[in-house]
């Protein structure tokens, strides 16, 4: 990790220093996201099929898994990994079920109601990553909030292994969670299947989930398209930003930085030290871990992105931290709390010595499903309102009419829409029965 003193630096520096890694949007990727998703758009799930065994190495007859082998990969859970996915579900449920929305209702003048209702979305696609990490958290952050919301039909996407078959936690966990149905796919082919719909996947009104550059591309490239699906956010590759004083414990800091860097080779880690002695202790203490992580290939590559920045000033580092806009924030300082009220970009803060963000990753009941790559600058992490919409309501009586009508009429003249105007005039010229 190179070590910058943020306060000698120059803008441009600056602005270097907080760059993320390049590799996560190109011409080329651009080009070949768009020919998977044609091909899937035209070719369905043949299409996906070949797609798998191009890009997954394995050939299958049939994308949908059988409920029969989520209900088997339930069962054949060792206990203790049930009852961890069980508390996990209990939080994340307790957590967005205090976020269930209320209904509005408000007389903007007499006569004149207007209300405000929620609805869920009606069929919502969750990709979860099953590839060198099959996450199951992924699939309880969005399937356990979906179902809590009410959305009818909530459809994962999960890549197979080589041997064809889905990770078994996985499949646990989807059962848990009582998903829709389960489908064996992944990459750009499963984000065009979600989109498009194929004679077996149904064409999903949003796509959640977070994954390599080619699926962000993918979800990027279907929410532009003319009645296409919205998506949850941009949401690549893990990144993590901790801030450390003196009075941080530099194994815990370390240890938070290796927990996202361990994702993938296009992590990034940052760490802002209030001096250089703390960052000194912070790398010896990275590399000391790094040694015995079973992912320390992958987290050494993510390490060559990564930082330390350097400065004494509260000042500066709020500017950095609202500057990069970290996915998951960590401060390891003394009274983290007093920080919080001045961060205005951030996916998920996590606040002294004793919130590693594997906590938030899987079972504190906060979702981790978060913006990365700056896009918390605006963009939300998943809430329970990410699987809702509102409809509005307005209703007015004769008198309502008549108090709002003129408004109405002299703002449609202004706009020279003649036939706006005429929708009150009629109306008020008509006598009341």
């Amino acid at each position: 990790m190179k070590t910058y003193l943020w306060n000698t630096l120059t803008l441009d520096a600056q602005n270097a220093a907080l760059a993320r890694p390049e590799g996560l949007s190109n011409e080329p990727l651009l080009k070949q996201v768009r020919d998977i998703m044609d091909a899937v758009k035209t070719g369905g799930d043949k299409a996906v099929l070949d797609f798998t065994y191009d890009f997954d190495d394995v050939r299958l007859n049939n994308l949908h898994v059988p409920k029969e082998a989520l209900k088997s990969a339930w069962e054949n859970l060792v206990p203790n990994a049930q009852d961890a996915i069980n508390i996990a579900i209990e939080n994340i449920k307790k957590f967005h079920t205090a976020q269930i929305p209320k209904n509005i209702s408000v007389e903007t003048m007499p006569g004149v109601l207007c209300q405000r209702e929620a609805r869920a979305i009606e069929i919502a696609g969750l990709y979860i990553p099953g590839g060198t990490a099959p996450l199951v958290s992924t699939l309880l952050m969005l399937a356990v909030p979906a179902k809590v919301a009410g959305v009818n039909q909530r459809i994962v996407v999960t890549p197979p292994a080589k041997d064809g078959k889905i990770n078994q936690a996985i499949l646990a966990a989807a059962h848990r969670c009582a998903v829709t149905d389960v489908y064996a796919c992944g990459g750009a082919q499963a984000i065009a299947a979600l989109a498009y719909g194929t004679k077996s996947i149904p064409k999903c009104n949003k796509i959640f989930g977070p994954g390599n550059a080619y699926v962000t591309t993918a979800k990027s490239l279907a929410a532009q398209e003319a009645g296409g699906p919205a998506i949850d956010m941009p949401a690549g590759p893990s990144e993590a930003m901790v801030v450390a004083d003196e009075s941080a414990n530099p194994v815990f800091v370390a240890s938070d930085l290796l927990s996202q860097a361990e994702h993938d080779t296009l992590a990034q880690v940052m760490c802002v030290c209030s001096t250089a002695d703390i960052a000194r202790k912070v790398q010896d203490a990275v590399q000391e871990q790094v040694k015995t992580l079973p992912r320390r290939n992958i987290a050494n590559q993510a390490l060559k992105f990564s930082r330390f920045l350097i400065t004494p000033s509260r000042t500066a580092t709020v500017e950095i931290i609202n500057r990069y806009a970290p996915e998951h924030l960590i401060l390891q300082i003394e009274n983290p709390r007093n920080l919080v009220a001045d961060i205005h970009n951030a996916g998920s803060i996590f606040l002294g010595p004793w919130t590693p963000e594997s906590v938030g990753d899987y079972a504190s009941g906060t979702n981790h499903t978060l913006p990365t790559f700056g896009a918390a600058r605006a963009y939300s992490g998943v809430t329970l309102e990410s699987f809702m919409k509102y409809i509005s309501i307005q209703e007015l009586t004769r008198k309502g009419l008549e108090a709002l009508g003129p408004t109405v009429e002299t703002l449609a003249t202004l706009e020279g829409l003649e036939a706006h105007r005429r929708a009150i005039s009629l109306r008020l010229e008509t006598e009341a029965p």
